[in-house]
Protein backbone atom coordinates (compact mmCIF):
# COMPACT_ATOMS: atom_id res chain seq x y z
CA UNK A 1 0.00 0.00 0.00
CA UNK A 2 0.68 3.81 -0.72
CA UNK A 3 0.66 6.95 1.47
CA UNK A 4 -2.21 8.36 0.63
CA UNK A 5 -0.10 11.06 -1.03
CA UNK A 6 1.19 9.27 -3.38
CA UNK A 7 -2.36 9.74 -5.07
CA UNK A 8 -1.63 12.51 -7.75
CA UNK A 9 -3.23 15.91 -7.14
CA UNK A 10 -4.41 15.46 -10.74
CA UNK A 11 -6.44 11.98 -10.10
CA UNK A 12 -7.64 13.40 -6.76
CA UNK A 13 -9.01 16.68 -9.01
CA UNK A 14 -11.40 14.74 -10.83
CA UNK A 15 -12.70 12.38 -8.27
CA UNK A 16 -16.64 12.99 -9.06
CA UNK A 17 -17.75 9.57 -6.61
CA UNK A 18 -16.47 9.10 -2.55
CA UNK A 19 -18.07 5.73 -1.63
CA UNK A 20 -17.24 4.13 1.58
CA UNK A 21 -17.87 1.55 3.98
CA UNK A 22 -19.24 3.09 7.47
CA UNK A 23 -17.63 0.92 10.28
CA UNK A 24 -14.50 2.00 11.31
CA UNK A 25 -14.44 4.04 8.12
CA UNK A 26 -16.45 6.89 8.73
CA UNK A 27 -17.18 6.31 12.54
CA UNK A 28 -14.68 5.80 14.90
CA UNK A 29 -14.76 3.42 17.69
CA UNK A 30 -18.86 3.14 17.31
CA UNK A 31 -19.26 6.77 16.74
CA UNK A 32 -20.24 9.30 14.23
CA UNK A 33 -17.52 12.31 14.91
CA UNK A 34 -18.31 16.03 14.06
CA UNK A 35 -15.57 16.02 12.02
CA UNK A 36 -16.51 12.91 9.64
CA UNK A 37 -20.38 14.33 9.37
CA UNK A 38 -18.60 17.93 8.29
CA UNK A 39 -16.29 15.65 5.82
CA UNK A 40 -19.69 14.35 4.13
CA UNK A 41 -21.15 17.63 4.02
CA UNK A 42 -17.96 19.30 2.81
CA UNK A 43 -17.85 16.87 -0.20
CA UNK A 44 -21.69 16.89 -0.82
CA UNK A 45 -21.26 20.43 -0.89
CA UNK A 46 -18.48 20.45 -3.20
CA UNK A 47 -20.59 18.23 -6.02
CA UNK A 48 -19.02 15.04 -4.97
CA UNK A 49 -21.02 11.91 -4.88
CA UNK A 50 -21.16 10.63 -1.65
CA UNK A 51 -22.56 6.60 -1.65
CA UNK A 52 -22.05 4.64 1.83
CA UNK A 53 -21.49 0.98 1.42
CA UNK A 54 -21.87 -0.95 4.10
CA UNK A 55 -22.94 -3.93 6.12
CA UNK A 56 -25.29 -2.20 8.12
CA UNK A 57 -29.16 -3.28 8.58
CA UNK A 58 -32.41 -1.90 6.44
CA UNK A 59 -33.79 0.16 9.32
CA UNK A 60 -30.41 2.05 9.74
CA UNK A 61 -29.81 2.42 5.53
CA UNK A 62 -33.06 4.21 5.55
CA UNK A 63 -31.99 6.85 7.96
CA UNK A 64 -28.74 7.59 6.34
CA UNK A 65 -30.61 7.84 2.93
CA UNK A 66 -33.07 10.31 4.03
CA UNK A 67 -30.80 11.93 7.29
CA UNK A 68 -27.67 11.87 5.76
CA UNK A 69 -25.93 14.30 2.95
CA UNK A 70 -25.19 10.97 0.53
CA UNK A 71 -26.57 10.18 -2.76
CA UNK A 72 -27.64 6.58 -2.28
CA UNK A 73 -26.45 3.34 0.18
CA UNK A 74 -26.06 0.06 -0.16
CA UNK A 75 -26.64 -2.11 2.45
CA UNK A 76 -26.57 -5.65 3.93
CA UNK A 77 -23.39 -5.99 2.09
CA UNK A 78 -25.10 -5.61 -1.13
CA UNK A 79 -28.78 -6.74 -0.62
CA UNK A 80 -30.07 -3.60 -1.84
CA UNK A 81 -29.73 0.03 -2.10
CA UNK A 82 -31.44 3.31 -1.20
CA UNK A 83 -31.75 6.33 -2.71
CA UNK A 84 -34.39 8.95 -1.52
CA UNK A 85 -35.79 11.25 -3.71
CA UNK A 86 -35.64 14.40 -1.86
CA UNK A 87 -38.15 16.30 -4.51
CA UNK A 88 -40.70 13.76 -4.41
CA UNK A 89 -40.34 12.83 -0.87
CA UNK A 90 -40.02 8.92 -2.13
CA UNK A 91 -37.51 6.45 -1.22
CA UNK A 92 -36.58 4.02 -3.95
CA UNK A 93 -35.20 0.62 -3.17
CA UNK A 94 -33.77 -1.93 -5.12
CA UNK A 95 -33.28 -5.59 -3.81
CA UNK A 96 -30.97 -8.26 -5.43
CA UNK A 97 -33.75 -10.86 -4.41
CA UNK A 98 -37.42 -10.70 -4.50
CA UNK A 99 -39.69 -11.04 -1.27
CA UNK A 100 -40.50 -14.41 -1.31
CA UNK A 101 -36.52 -15.70 -1.85
CA UNK A 102 -35.71 -13.01 0.43
CA UNK A 103 -38.57 -14.95 2.94
CA UNK A 104 -37.31 -18.62 2.50
CA UNK A 105 -33.54 -17.24 2.98
CA UNK A 106 -34.66 -15.81 6.30
CA UNK A 107 -35.68 -19.31 7.48
CA UNK A 108 -32.69 -20.60 6.67
CA UNK A 109 -30.86 -17.63 8.36
CA UNK A 110 -33.02 -18.11 11.57
CA UNK A 111 -32.09 -21.78 11.12
CA UNK A 112 -28.34 -21.11 11.30
CA UNK A 113 -28.65 -18.11 13.64
CA UNK A 114 -29.37 -21.27 16.73
CA UNK A 115 -26.21 -23.49 15.17
CA UNK A 116 -23.79 -20.72 14.88
CA UNK A 117 -25.24 -18.81 18.73
CA UNK A 118 -24.87 -22.63 20.55
CA UNK A 119 -21.44 -24.06 18.13
CA UNK A 120 -19.27 -20.44 19.02
CA UNK A 121 -19.12 -19.45 22.56
CA UNK A 122 -19.15 -15.88 23.06
CA UNK A 123 -20.65 -14.71 19.85
CA UNK A 124 -24.09 -12.99 19.77
CA UNK A 125 -26.98 -11.79 17.38
CA UNK A 126 -25.35 -8.04 16.19
CA UNK A 127 -27.51 -5.79 18.15
CA UNK A 128 -28.90 -3.92 14.95
CA UNK A 129 -29.80 -7.85 13.87
CA UNK A 130 -33.87 -6.73 14.22
CA UNK A 131 -33.46 -4.35 11.52
CA UNK A 132 -32.14 -6.67 8.77
CA UNK A 133 -33.66 -7.79 5.80
CA UNK A 134 -31.64 -10.11 3.96
CA UNK A 135 -28.47 -11.03 6.21
CA UNK A 136 -27.52 -12.60 9.39
CA UNK A 137 -24.91 -10.47 11.53
CA UNK A 138 -22.55 -12.50 14.28
CA UNK A 139 -21.09 -10.06 16.59
CA UNK A 140 -17.56 -11.19 17.41
CA UNK A 141 -16.02 -7.99 18.97
CA UNK A 142 -18.68 -4.76 19.27
CA UNK A 143 -21.27 -5.47 22.17
CA UNK A 144 -19.44 -8.87 23.27
CA UNK A 145 -16.08 -9.25 24.24
CA UNK A 146 -13.36 -10.00 21.57
CA UNK A 147 -13.54 -13.55 20.00
CA UNK A 148 -9.98 -14.94 18.65
CA UNK A 149 -9.54 -15.66 15.28
CA UNK A 150 -10.11 -19.25 15.50
CA UNK A 151 -13.71 -18.48 16.65
CA UNK A 152 -14.07 -16.11 14.14
CA UNK A 153 -13.15 -18.31 11.42
CA UNK A 154 -15.12 -21.11 13.28
CA UNK A 155 -18.43 -18.65 12.14
CA UNK A 156 -17.22 -18.31 8.66
CA UNK A 157 -17.49 -22.09 8.38
CA UNK A 158 -20.46 -22.92 9.73
CA UNK A 159 -21.84 -20.16 7.18
CA UNK A 160 -20.09 -21.92 4.16
CA UNK A 161 -20.95 -25.51 5.24
CA UNK A 162 -24.49 -24.22 4.94
CA UNK A 163 -24.01 -23.01 1.47
CA UNK A 164 -23.77 -19.66 2.83
CA UNK A 165 -21.13 -16.69 1.76
CA UNK A 166 -19.32 -15.28 4.89
CA UNK A 167 -18.06 -11.67 5.01
CA UNK A 168 -15.81 -10.74 8.00
CA UNK A 169 -16.10 -7.11 8.86
CA UNK A 170 -14.46 -4.85 11.80
CA UNK A 171 -16.94 -6.66 14.18
CA UNK A 172 -19.02 -8.99 13.01
CA UNK A 173 -19.76 -11.79 10.46
CA UNK A 174 -22.36 -11.64 7.79
CA UNK A 175 -23.59 -14.47 5.98
CA UNK A 176 -26.27 -14.08 3.31
CA UNK A 177 -27.97 -16.48 0.51
CA UNK A 178 -27.06 -14.97 -2.85
CA UNK A 179 -24.55 -14.43 -5.61
CA UNK A 180 -24.01 -10.66 -4.32
CA UNK A 181 -21.33 -8.26 -2.66
CA UNK A 182 -20.92 -5.07 -2.60
CA UNK A 183 -19.43 -3.88 -5.93
CA UNK A 184 -22.21 -6.00 -7.93
CA UNK A 185 -25.10 -3.73 -5.78
CA UNK A 186 -22.81 -0.96 -6.67
CA UNK A 187 -22.69 -1.55 -10.03
CA UNK A 188 -26.10 -2.08 -10.23
CA UNK A 189 -27.32 1.50 -8.20
CA UNK A 190 -24.85 3.36 -10.78
CA UNK A 191 -26.95 1.47 -13.65
CA UNK A 192 -30.83 2.09 -12.40
CA UNK A 193 -29.82 5.09 -10.48
CA UNK A 194 -27.10 7.24 -12.73
CA UNK A 195 -27.41 5.55 -15.84
CA UNK A 196 -23.60 5.12 -15.18
CA UNK A 197 -21.70 1.96 -16.33
CA UNK A 198 -19.06 1.81 -13.37
CA UNK A 199 -16.22 0.15 -15.12
CA UNK A 200 -16.19 3.20 -16.91
CA UNK A 201 -16.04 5.60 -13.84
CA UNK A 202 -12.75 4.18 -12.19
CA UNK A 203 -10.55 6.97 -12.72
CA UNK A 204 -13.24 9.47 -11.16
CA UNK A 205 -14.66 7.13 -8.49
CA UNK A 206 -12.88 6.38 -4.96
CA UNK A 207 -13.73 3.69 -2.36
CA UNK A 208 -12.21 4.15 0.95
CA UNK A 209 -12.66 1.28 3.53
CA UNK A 210 -11.02 -0.82 6.04
CA UNK A 211 -11.82 -4.85 6.26
CA UNK A 212 -12.41 -7.58 4.26
CA UNK A 213 -16.13 -7.37 3.47
CA UNK A 214 -14.37 -4.29 1.42
CA UNK A 215 -12.17 -6.51 -0.28
CA UNK A 216 -14.39 -6.68 -3.94
CA UNK A 217 -14.20 -2.60 -3.96
CA UNK A 218 -10.66 -2.48 -3.03
CA UNK A 219 -9.94 -5.02 -5.94
CA UNK A 220 -11.97 -2.84 -8.21
CA UNK A 221 -10.89 -0.01 -7.81
CA UNK A 222 -8.24 1.67 -8.87
CA UNK A 223 -8.50 5.03 -6.19
CA UNK A 224 -8.94 2.26 -3.35
CA UNK A 225 -8.08 3.80 -0.24
CA UNK A 226 -7.57 2.08 3.50
CA UNK A 227 -8.12 4.23 6.59
CA UNK A 228 -4.99 3.47 8.83
CA UNK A 229 -6.69 0.41 10.82
CA UNK A 230 -6.58 -1.65 7.75
CA UNK A 231 -3.45 -2.64 8.84
CA UNK A 232 -4.87 -4.68 11.36
CA UNK A 233 -6.66 -6.64 8.51
CA UNK A 234 -4.54 -7.27 5.99
CA UNK A 235 -4.34 -10.85 7.07
CA UNK A 236 -7.50 -11.64 5.87
CA UNK A 237 -6.97 -9.59 2.53
CA UNK A 238 -5.74 -11.10 -0.70
CA UNK A 239 -6.63 -7.62 -2.22
CA UNK A 240 -5.47 -4.66 -0.04
CA UNK A 241 -6.08 -0.86 -1.15
CA UNK A 242 -3.85 0.82 -3.05
CA UNK A 243 -3.56 3.97 -0.75
CA UNK A 244 -3.77 4.43 2.93
CA UNK A 245 -4.74 6.99 5.05
CA UNK A 246 -2.55 8.50 7.76
CA UNK A 247 -5.34 8.19 10.61
CA UNK A 248 -7.85 5.75 12.36
CA UNK A 249 -11.22 5.26 11.47
CA UNK A 250 -13.27 8.91 10.89
CA UNK A 251 -10.06 10.97 11.25
CA UNK A 252 -8.99 8.69 7.95
CA UNK A 253 -12.45 9.43 6.09
CA UNK A 254 -11.59 13.25 6.72
CA UNK A 255 -7.98 12.78 6.06
CA UNK A 256 -9.00 11.92 2.64
CA UNK A 257 -11.95 14.30 1.80
CA UNK A 258 -9.83 16.98 2.78
CA UNK A 259 -7.05 15.67 0.35
CA UNK A 260 -9.67 15.51 -2.40
CA UNK A 261 -10.90 18.85 -1.40
CA UNK A 262 -7.98 20.55 -1.87
CA UNK A 263 -6.93 18.89 -4.94
CA UNK A 264 -9.65 20.41 -6.29
CA UNK A 265 -8.70 23.56 -4.57
CA UNK A 266 -11.58 24.07 -2.06
CA UNK A 267 -9.16 24.35 0.65
CA UNK A 268 -6.14 25.59 1.33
Amino acid sequence: MHPLTDLSAQQAAHIRFVLSDIDDTITTEGRLTSHAYAALEQLAEAGVIVIPITGRPAGWCDHIARMWPVFAVVGENGAFYMRYDRLAKKMITHHFAEAEQRRLNRQKLNELSTLILSTVPGCGLASDQHYREADLAIDFCEDVPPLNEFEVQRIVTLFQQAGAQAKVSSIHVNGWFGNYDKLSMTKTLFTRECGLNLQEQRETALFIGDSPNDEPMFEFFDLSVGVANIQSQLHRLKHPPKFVTPSKGGEGFVDMAQYILRAKGLKP
